[in-house]
């Protein structure tokens, strides 16, 4: 099967990331607007903090039932947006319910404890003890704030990948007992039948979403493409390439520059997801990733042994062709993160220039690939070595290798401090923000 090339696309044409960030803005715009109408049409109470707990209570809810949304991982959000901007858009709007939840907690009781003789903490533990749901809700509120303690950069740093995906499974919990909750003492949601009817469809649409896109289509297409390790190629001595078959992988939604979490099913990695990208483009035949043995699940790529069932799941990811603005690309890789850049520019139309940042010559990961691949598409190759200081990739440096590169896409791939660097010499020359193109892989692990 032969490689389908992108077209060019017109720098007018509407970028597919402007219109589902726009439409997640309006789904969410527009549920608030309809919480806050049934919130008012259930009337208020006497108690001004109780209103006020009513109201974040909803809203918490509602930012609950998008942060599932979020995370989903459906394919048409994520090919539009990217999962790295998703989980980051998750991310701070988890502060959000965190600090809405809190509230809802806060007002709630002090609303009470005002018409009582209770002190706050006595209120909220007799509400805990003789209303229905309400310790479920308190339950749920702790699981919360050890989910957003663990996911504060101090801590994230300092534990497994596999360790704060456990931690972070308890909020399926939590999104549970918080709708029995709202069900059962929630009295906006019991208001009227629009009003409960409101509420159930946006809870199935949202854990639907999940149990899709986390779970069914995973294992659909798994079931479909029945994949498994075909050989395995050391690169050098640290680089690895897996090649991998399966069954009518003409059918699987795969682009150049995108990623599956991996898992080999061997006796000691089965329950290991790895993100590595596509090395190469997709042929409808195989489907390739190469790996440097920077950890234990990258490192024991190198003894997988032919025949391994894989599961994979995605493809994810919006770095590809799909989001170009101009007829030209300008593709600069670092180190391994070369492997999504060398697929991109097998799929790209156009011309291109590829600047492949290096420490050294013998560090450049599949480069005669990369050598063959330009001269056979007509693109530009800049191979650029030495250490980070001073920066090769420099403002002046770059518009030297690249005088036009304001008129086209750019396409980045690297280790973060090199991204950085890239990012800032692109904003001195002026590239504008759309024609940037980049995503950070934040689940490794």
């Amino acid at each position: 099967m032969t490689t389908v090339q992108s077209p060019p696309v017109p720098p007018t044409a509407i970028r597919p990331k402007v219109v589902a960030r726009t439409g997640l803005y309006a789904v969410l715009a527009a549920n608030a607007a309809v919480v806050t109408l049934f919130a008012v049409q259930a009337g208020f109470a006497s108690n001004a903090l109780v209103v006020l707990g009513r109201f974040t209570g909803l809203y918490a809810a509602l930012l609950m039932a998008f942060q599932l949304l979020l995370v989903a991982r459906l394919p048409w959000l994520d090919r539009r947006i990217g999962m790295d901007r998703l989980t980051n858009w998750h991310r701070w709007t988890g502060f959000g319910l965190l600090w809405t939840l809190v509230g809802h907690v806060v007002f709630i009781t002090l609303g009470y404890a005002r018409s009582s003789s209770l002190d706050p903490v006595s209120q909220l533990v007799d509400l805990a003890e003789t209303v229905e749901g309400v310790f479920r809700a308190v339950v749920a509120l702790g699981m919360i704030l050890v989910i957003g303690a663990v996911s504060a950069r101090w801590a994230r740093r300092r534990l497994a990948y596999e360790t704060w995906h456990f931690i972070h499974l308890y909020a399926y919990v939590a999104v549970v007992l918080a709708f029995t909750h709202q069900v059962a003492v929630g009295t906006t949601f019991t208001s009227s039948p629009a009003a409960t009817g409101y509420w159930y469809a946006l809870w199935a649409v949202a854990l639907g979403s999940v149990a899709v896109g986390r779970l069914g289509l995973p294992l659909w297409r798994n079931r479909r493409h029945r994949l498994r390790v075909e050989r395995v190629v050391p690169e050098s001595d640290t680089v690895v390439s897996v090649y991998i078959t399966g069954r009518d992988l003409d059918l699987l939604p795969a682009r150049a520059g995108q990623f599956f979490l991996w898992r080999f099913l061997t006796r000691d990695r089965w329950w290991q997801a790895n993100p590595f990208s596509l090395s190469a483009a997709p042929d409808g035949r195989t489907l390739r990733l190469t790996a440097k043995a920077a950890g234990d699940g990258s490192a024991g790529l190198r003894h997988l042994k032919p025949g391994t069932r894989v599961f994979a799941e995605g493809p994810y990811g919006a770095f590809t062709a799909m989001h170009r603005t101009r007829p030209e690309a300008v593709l600069v890789a670092g180190g391994v993160g070369v492997t999504p850049i060398r697929a991109l520019l097998e799929e790209l139309h156009g011309h291109a220039v590829v600047v492949y940042r290096v420490g050294s010559e013998r560090d450049a990961v599949l480069y005669d690939e990369l050598r063959d691949l330009a001269h056979a598409k007509g693109a530009e190759l800049h191979l650029v070595t030495g250490p980070p200081v001073p920066d090769r990739l420099a403002p002046a440096e770059l518009a030297r290798l690249v005088p036009d590169i304001a008129d086209r896409d750019v396409f980045l791939c690297g280790p973060p401090p090199m991204m950085d660097a890239v990012l800032g010499s692109l904003r001195a020359l002026d590239v504008p923000r759309q024609q940037i193109h980049f995503e950070r892989f934040s689940l490794a692990g």
